[in-house]
């Protein structure tokens, strides 16, 4: 049969808006969101039919409209099983909230809220007072101000406090994170004059002292985040930086990037800058996010002299960069856990970061028990967790993996994924792994049903 006879057998519009199955989706959705999916749908057979393809039955073609008109509503932000191992993952939303921020977050956004009301007084009150004395009281910082992310909080700082002033900076600090954000590119964007002093490896106190001239208002120090600088190195403590700063009358700004309040050392990684350390050492401020190893909704925070947190939350650009009502809500509760000293075991970060070698050893073989009634092969290896987010640069955490015995660990991987949730799985030597230490606790009996799908 040729493709012309093919052709006359696609219905019109309107013939496959009687079909009853497109009727009821017109019942559903409304008559012009059901013509819309129906026009695509038909143009699509078109098409196919052109290139040789039959026509498909008209109860194809309904069910075709159903699954576009599916299509149209489904989130494209969605939630997802993050088995990667990698704690802080920036692709996957970075950090989980606690079953206590959700809380608050969702509080505060059923209805209305004192966000800029103060009950007290009765009258227009400020939202920058919502976190500001959690943070003074956990960091010993004098004043504090939350805008939307870390990068931010830097381009705020340079643009309100560096404008056409010159801004003194390592060499070995010369970064770019995720997304192309880069410091030299920052600073230029601020109308700050970077003044680049010392080498890629080595830089001393003297560096930042020679390079001081009228035009200068700040030495920076900047996490270099996503990677080391080992073996021949050397960079001066902050303490010293601020030394000579107090001496010259000049600003130091400390960029933390991820930015923590308690010591990784205790769980085997390598010592992390504190934000209490950086606020005890003198530096004018400190700048770090709120979403990676802090643990809470993303935001940028910045804390130091009270003279300059007000000169910042009067500036213009502040107001283009301010966070919502759900976001300094779930800043609150997470600040919270830290100061009620329970962080370690609400925040979901810290649970993961500090789960136990026994814990993890058991929910593999559990995993792998679980799976065995659900006929997926599958053993437990030894293996390596990641904190991610920028934070602790080559720093891993042990663990024990999943790894499940499939033909094709990228097929499988891909049919994870295109799950409800997604599963987002690591592919390793060829293995395709599952590492417990990210999967949350209530996660897992949808995990072993959504692996057994994508394996049978």
């Amino acid at each position: 049969m040729g493709i012309q006879e093919e052709l006359r057998k696609l219905p019109s519009v309107d013939r496959l808006l009687q079909h009853e199955a497109v009727a009821a989706l017109v019942e559903r959705w409304g008559h012009e969101l059901t013509v819309e999916a129906a026009r695509e749908v038909l143009d699509a057979v078109r098409e196919a039919v052109r290139e040789g393809d039959p026509c498909p039955a008209t109860d194809v073609l309904a069910r075709r409209v159903g699954e576009r008109l599916a299509a149209y509503l489904r989130p494209t932000l969605r939630p997802a099983i993050n088995a990667t191992g990698v704690i802080i993952h920036t692709n996957l939303g970075r950090a989980p909230l606690s079953v206590e921020a959700r809380a608050a977050m969702d509080a505060v956004a059923l209805g209305y809220s004192n966000l800029e009301y103060d009950l007290e007084a009765g009258s227009r009150g400020s939202r920058y007072v919502h976190a500001e004395e959690l943070l003074c009281r956990l960091t010993g910082a004098d004043a504090a101000l939350v805008v939307n992310n870390n990068a931010a909080a830097v381009l705020l700082i340079l643009m309100a406090l560096a404008r056409d002033r010159e801004v003194i900076l390592s060499r070995g600090q010369l970064v770019e994170i995720g997304g192309g954000f880069r410091i030299p590119d920052v600073m230029r964007q601020s109308g700050a004059r970077l003044v680049e002093v010392g080498t890629t490896n080595r830089t001393y106190v003297g560096d930042y002292e020679s390079a001081i001239t009228e035009g200068t208002v700040a030495l920076m120090r900047v996490h270099r985040s996503n990677f080391r600088l080992m073996g021949f190195v050397h960079e001066p403590e902050l303490s010293d930086m601020v030394a000579l700063a107090d001496e010259r009358g000049l600003l130091v700004l400390d960029d933390l990037g991820s930015g923590t309040l308690l010591d990784t050392r205790p769980y085997g990684l390598a010592h992390e800058p504190t934000i209490q350390e950086s606020v005890t050492a003198g530096a004018s401020l400190v700048s770090c996010s709120g979403d990676k190893l802090l643990g809470g909704p993303q935001a940028g925070i910045i804390l130091g002299r009270a003279d300059l947190i007000a000169h910042l939350k009067r500036f213009p650009l502040t107001r283009a960069l301010r966070v919502d009502k759900t976001t300094l809500a779930g800043l609150q509760a997470t600040l919270r856990h830290y100061l009620l000293g329970e962080a370690t075991e609400k925040v979901p970060v810290w649970r993961m970061i500090g789960q136990s070698q026994d814990v993890l050893e058991a929910r593999a073989h559990n995993w792998i028990a679980e799976l065995s009634q659900r006929d997926v092969p599958a053993s437990v290896v030894a293996g390596q967790s990641t904190v991610g987010g920028g934070s602790l640069p080559g720093e891993t955490l042990s663990t024990h993996l999943v790894a499940l015995k499939v033909d094709s660990p990228e097929d499988t991987a891909g049919r994870l994924r295109a799950g409800e949730p997604p599963v987002i799985a690591r592919i390793e030597d060829g293995r395709l792994l599952l590492d417990p230490r990210t999967v949350l606790p209530e996660q897992e009996m949808t995990l072993w049903e959504l692996v057994a799908r994508a394996t049978g």
